[in-house]
């Protein structure tokens, strides 16, 4: 049966990275994968294609008329270990709605076949904006199971929260579960403790916390994935590991629970990571407080 999954997290998070790497680690496994680029960046491929930026539906569409002028075969590409990749795009920054491309992409790929003899569609989606057009693989049960990418950093455990209540608005209008979190290492302070934490807040699980590696910038220098650039390393094993994982987790989804900002930074409290201002200490200067 067919998987669709989506991967959310916040901007700069690494997601659109960890994606690819878990997919082509999939792939290996003999997953028939299609991925459905869902940021105006049209980044969500480049790391399979070996490319700068992948032609997006909205674009080709402008120069064909509609979209209604273009055939799958003008979107759809192949890249590595045969994954078919298709770029939603937005329009230029400032100018319309980029969520138009979800919606426009997404139609226009189920009527036109792409989603025939592929094993998962995966989503994956513009930072922690759960609203209007980024919403739709939440809203219109296209993605069924959410993949958070998230660090110890508090605003990125603040965007998986945000992420989470998007999920919960609409998991019992369309059936959408949160499958659980990934958490890119960042090598903040107690990182793998506030991650399992705020899992276990939200009442999902911990998938997989994947370590911090130069390996992955040397690979995206050269437009791959880890697991194709250095498949023995010990990185490419970590996304084998993160993408078994994914597979095994089929079912396992739940409705979050969210918290409110107060638990957030009572939970990064409780790890020693914000400590309580003193009153006597606000207005002081950085030189002052240096001095004691």
């Amino acid at each position: 049966m067919l998987r669709q999954i989506a991967f959310y997290g916040k901007g700069g998070i690494g997601k659109s990275t960890t994606s690819q790497n878990t997919l082509a680690a999939l792939s290996e496994m003999g997953q028939k994968i299609l991925i459905v680029g869902c940021d105006p960046k049209a980044d969500s491929t480049r790391l399979i294609l070996h490319a700068k930026a992948q032609d997006t539906i909205l674009s080709l569409a402008a120069e064909a008329g509609s979209v209604e002028d273009l055939e799958l075969e003008d979107v759809l590409k192949i890249g590595f270990g045969d994954i078919k990749c298709v770029e939603s795009g937005g329009p230029e920054p400032g100018v319309g709605c980029a969520g138009r491309g979800v919606i426009t992409s997404i139609n226009f790929l189920e009527e036109n076949g792409a989603y025939d003899d592929v094993d998962y569609v995966s989503y994956d989606v513009l930072g922690d904006v759960v609203c209007g057009g980024f919403a739709m693989p939440i809203r219109e049960n296209k993605a069924q199971e959410i993949y958070i990418v998230m660090s110890g950093e508090m605003m990125a455990m603040y965007a998986a929260n945000n992420i989470s209540k998007g999920i919960l608005k609409y998991a019992n209008s369309g059936g959408v579960r949160l499958g659980g979190l990934v958490c890119n290492e960042r090598q903040t302070d107690k990182e793998y403790e506030l991650a399992e934490s705020l899992a276990k807040k939200l009442g999902t699980q911990l998938i997989y916390f994947v370590p911090r590696d130069n390996i992955v910038q040397h690979a995206e220098l050269r437009r791959m994935t880890v697991v194709e650039y250095a498949p023995e390393s010990t990185q490419a094993g970590h996304y084998r590991t993160l993408a078994g994982k994914v597979h095994a987790n089929k079912g396992n989804g739940i409705i979050p629970t969210p918290i409110t900002m107060d638990e957030l930074e009572d939970l990064l409290m409780e790890h020693g990571i914000m400590k309580a201002v003193d009153e006597s200490e606000v207005g002081k200067t950085a030189a002052e407080l240096a001095a004691g």
